[in-house]
C-alpha cells in the first residue's frame, strides 16, 4: 500500500490541521415563521463565539459572530431579520383586525345608517375571521367611535383619529401583503361604501386613507375605486 493511500488505492482523507469553530449559546427563544419549513416553528436565538482550532482543538478566541436564529425543527440558521416576519397565527390576527378597522372606518364615514352597508360590512368582517360579528355590533361600535371623538355629521370626512386608527392597523400589515392582497382590502372597503349607493365625499376620503396606509399609489386607488363600481 502506497503512503498516503488507503487499501483501495484512493487518497486517504487528511486531518484538517488549522481552522475555526463557532460555539453557540442560546440567549432567547420563541415562535417564528421558518422560511425553511414554510410554517410556524419554535426557535432559539443564538450568540456565537469563534475560536481558532489546531487539529480540531479550540485554542485562541477569534471574536464573536451572529446573532443567529435556529429553527428547532429543521436546525437551519437564519439572520435575526427573519423575526420581523409575523407568524401565520399573528398574520391572520393582523389581517382580521385590519379588515374590521377598515369596515368601521367606511361605516363611520357615512354608511352606518344604511342597513345594506351594515350587512355588507358584517359579511366582510365575518369572512376575515370575526365569526360572531353582527350588524348591530358594528353599528354600536361606530356610534361609540363618534361619541368618543366628538365627531358629528358636518365634521371633515376623515377625522384625524380615524386616520390614525387606520394607519395603526394597516401600516404593520402592508409590508407582508402582496399587491393583490393590499388591493383586495381596498376593494372590500369600496364595496361596503357602494352598498347603499355611489361614494360620498366622506367615503372617498376614507378610502383614500385606506389606500395610502396600504401603500397603494393614488392612481391605483382611483382605478380600484372605479373597478369596484363595475358589477363582477
Amino acid at each position: 500500500m502506497l503512503p498516503g493511500r488507503g487499501r483501495d488505492g484512493r487518497a486517504a482523507p487528511r486531518a484538517r490541521v488549522l481552522g475555526t469553530r463557532t460555539t453557540w449559546t442560546a440567549v432567547g427563544d420563541g415562535e417564528f415563521f421558518c422560511p425553511g419549513c414554510g410554517g410556524d416553528r419554535n426557535y432559539q436565538r443564538l450568540s456565537g463565539r469563534r475560536r481558532f482550532t489546531v487539529l480540531g482543538v479550540p485554542l485562541l478566541p477569534r471574536g464573536v459572530t451572529g446573532p443567529a436564529v435556529e429553527c428547532a425543527a429543521c436546525g437551519h440558521h437564519f439572520g435575526t431579520d427573519v423575526l420581523d416576519h409575523p407568524t401565520t397565527t399573528r398574520f391572520s390576527a393582523m389581517l382580521r383586525d385590519a379588515v374590521h378597522t377598515v369596515a368601521l372606518a367606511v361605516l363611520a364615514a357615512g354608511g352606518t345608517c344604511s342597513r345594506t352597508a351594515l350587512d355588507t360590512a358584517a359579511t366582510t368582517v365575518r369572512a376575515a375571521g370575526f365569526d360572531d360579528c353582527t350588524e348591530e355590533q358594528l353599528a354600536a361600535l361606530v356610534e361609540a367611535l363618534a361619541a368618543d371623538t366628538g365627531r358629528v355629521h358636518d365634521d371633515p370626512p376623515c377625522s384625524a383619529s380615524l386616520a390614525i386608527e387606520l394607519h395603526e392597523a394597516l401600516d404593520p400589515l402592508a409590508p407582508h401583503l402582496a399587491p393583490a392582497g393590499r388591493e383586495s382590502i381596498l376593494l372590500q372597503a369600496a364595496r361596503i361604501a357602494l352598498a347603499d349607493g355611489p361614494y360620498t365625499p366622506a367615503e372617498r376620503e376614507a378610502l383614500a386613507t385606506v389606500g395610502a396606509a396600504l401603500t397603494i399609489c393614488t392612481d391605483d386607488v382611483t382605478r380600484l375605486l372605479a373597478a369596484a363600481r363595475t358589477p363582477s
